[in-house]
């Protein structure tokens, strides 16, 4: 494990130290979880994204009957 410092505002850590406290569990564990979970998203989304971009750069479009199609899914 490595140590990070950074500025945490005062009712963010009373937040923290609360649900620590909460889940019989230290603020380090919290603070892991957290950013675990907010990297995992990130990573996710722009993978999504960047794919995105890589089909849209190729020209892999829907059509505008697919487009329809989903869309008409969606409002039943």
């Amino acid at each position: 494990m490595q140590t990070v410092t950074f500025d945490l505002e005062e009712a963010t850590k009373s937040r923290l130290d609360a649900l620590a406290d909460m889940q019989n569990r230290d603020r380090s564990y919290i603070i892991n979880e957290a950013l675990n979970s907010y990297i995992d998203l990130q990573e996710w989304q722009l993978e999504h994204i960047q794919e995105g971009i890589r089909q849209a750069d190729n020209g892999e479009f829907a059509s505008d009957e697919e487009v329809e199609a989903t869309f008409a899914r969606w409002r039943q």
